[in-house]
């Protein structure tokens, strides 16, 4: 039993296991420096634990095979439709902050089910096309699957919370394209997001999310101590930071409580404050390492279901970082996403760990 157990440690590729350690090494360092400034340091002890659940977490689910999801339809079912109940439920029993019902609280702990929920989208999408890629041709499953996207969404959207609506979107279309659906039932998938953001702008959207949106569109414009405050903050942040950086709790927007959300969605404006482009393209260059490990797992394995969530769970990891730091550069809107393995947050972390766990199990089985 003993042996077996170690045996098992030795498949796991730890150098997935270390690139992870490390990305989320670097947002410790943040999380550290900017308590400095705060003079309270629980969310940096709060986030060591994390870090450490979500690696028992990765071995645990490493241990369970991957096919019994491939296998089950039933369980991946079970696992959506639990995922929706949770999702009801912050209408009942979330608390409201800061306008938004997305987190449970229990004591001290926030869990935000929504980031576990992508990991099962991943999981469902993965059965889906799987199944049917031979059949991506015909429209009616762009509609079928859009069904297992629009359910999540629509909850998730009335919390209010817009952010994790567009990540699930673009999960659901890169599960379309690498599906290998046709350019013409693309174009009319575009026409259609294209139609419904016209619609939401006018009866959907929020006075707040409208205002994001302007600001985005022409921030030289904005109250520079209203809407465009955040994204002026982060600008400057980055700015200031240079080659080298000012030095860990030396930051001035960081330590001085200027750059706002600057454990979350602003992390990076903080490191490329304090530790400068060389930080950052140290930090670019964990997370590519990282993300083409994942791709090599998923060149190498030999099913469509596998291959399907390995590159969908890179998908998921691109467009979060892709997003968040568009943000934090003034070149996309404010949505309140945050930098995989980086930002604070035990539910981030734990679900991102939970999917490396399946990659783990994919590369062992």
């Amino acid at each position: 039993m003993l042996k077996s157990f170690f045996n098992h440690l030795k498949k796991i590729d730890w150098i997935l296991v270390i690139l992870a350690f490390l990305i989320s090494g670097v947002g410790l360092l943040s999380i550290y420096s900017s308590s400095i400034g705060q003079g309270n340091f629980s969310n940096f002890y709060k986030q060591i634990i994390f870090l450490l659940i979500g690696f028992f977490v990765m071995i645990l689910v490493s241990f369970f095979d991957w096919r019994l999801l491939r296998n089950d339809s039933y369980l991946i079912l079970i696992l959506y439709f639990f995922g929706l109940l949770t999702l009801v439920g912050l209408f009942f029993f979330a608390p409201e902050i800061r306008g938004i019902r997305s987190w449970y609280v229990i004591g001290p702990i926030s869990i935000d089910p929504i980031q576990f929920f992508k990991i099962i989208l991943l999981i469902l999408f993965a059965k889906y096309f799987s199944m049917r890629h031979a059949e991506m041709y015909q429209i009616r499953h762009i509609f079928l699957s859009g069904f297992y996207f629009f359910l999540p969404a629509i909850l998730i959207f009335f919390q209010p919370n817009f952010g994790p609506v567009f990540i699930l979107f673009l999960i659901w279309i890169g599960f379309l394209v690498i599906s290998g659906i046709k350019l013409r039932h693309f174009l009319f998938l575009s026409f259609c997001g294209l139609l419904f953001l016209v619609l939401s702008w006018h009866f959907l959207l929020l006075d707040y999310q409208k205002e994001r949106i302007i600001t985005f569109i022409a921030p030289y414009m904005a109250d520079p101590l209203g809407a465009g405050w955040q994204g002026t903050q982060s600008r400057i942040a980055i700015g200031v930071g240079g080659l080298l950086g000012q030095g860990i709790g030396q930051g001035s927007q960081t330590q001085y409580g200027f750059l706002p959300e600057i454990q979350t969605d602003f992390i990076f404006a903080s490191i490329a404050e304090e530790l400068g482009l060389i930080g950052v393209l140290i930090l670019f260059l964990f997370f590519i390492f990282f993300i083409w490990r994942i791709i090599k797992i998923a060149i190498l394995t030999q099913t469509n279901f596998s291959r399907l969530f390995s590159f969908g769970f890179v998908i998921f990891l691109i467009v979060q970082i892709f997003i968040n730091i568009g943000m934090n550069l003034g070149i996309l809107p404010i949505i309140g996403i945050s930098l995989p393995l980086v930002s604070y947050g035990g539910s981030g972390l734990v679900a991102i760990f939970f999917g490396i766990g399946i990659i783990q199990s994919i590369k062992i089985h």
